[in-house]
């Protein structure tokens, strides 16, 4: 199985942004773990991060019948982007929202997800396992 990882604006700021938040450990180290962990699942994992909500679409795009599935922390862009609402819903390939944090237990605005409904899955607030979380439930139920 072929996955591509997305995640949003700040998360390249891993380990400086928030520490009490998102811990000290950097966007480095999430690759790292993420690959390593993709390796015993026998799935290969690429990697897209951009502070640009429109990058982000070119590139959920550019997925299509390429990748059997994308896990995405789509940070800020969770809350405001039909945009990237959308272009799930266009390209059909089975998508998991991953949030490090638990957004539902912060600020108010932080419990509105617009890309949910086109995801098969979501997962909040267990830090980097979340992605493996998000990688094993693709491929158990979309492999």
């Amino acid at each position: 199985m072929k996955i591509l990882v997305i995640n949003g604006p700040n998360i390249n700021m891993l380990g400086i942004r928030e520490p009490e938040i998102y811990g000290r450990e950097t966007y480095d180290d999430l690759i790292a773990y993420v690959k390593e962990e993709a390796k015993l699942l026998n799935t290969k994992v690429s990697f897209y991060q951009s502070n640009h909500e429109g990058d982000l679409v070119d590139k959920i795009q550019e997925s299509y019948g390429k990748y059997d599935g994308i896990v995405i922390n789509p940070a800020a862009y969770t809350h405001t982007s039909v945009a990237l609402l959308d272009v799930v819903k266009a390209v059909g390939i089975p998508t998991v929202e991953v949030h490090i944090s638990d957004p539902d237990s912060r600020d108010e605005f932080r419990k509105i997800s617009y890309i949910r409904q086109a995801c098969v899955e979501t997962i909040k607030g267990k830090g980097f396992k979340g992605y493996i979380e998000a990688i094993e439930y693709l491929v158990k139920h979309h492999s």
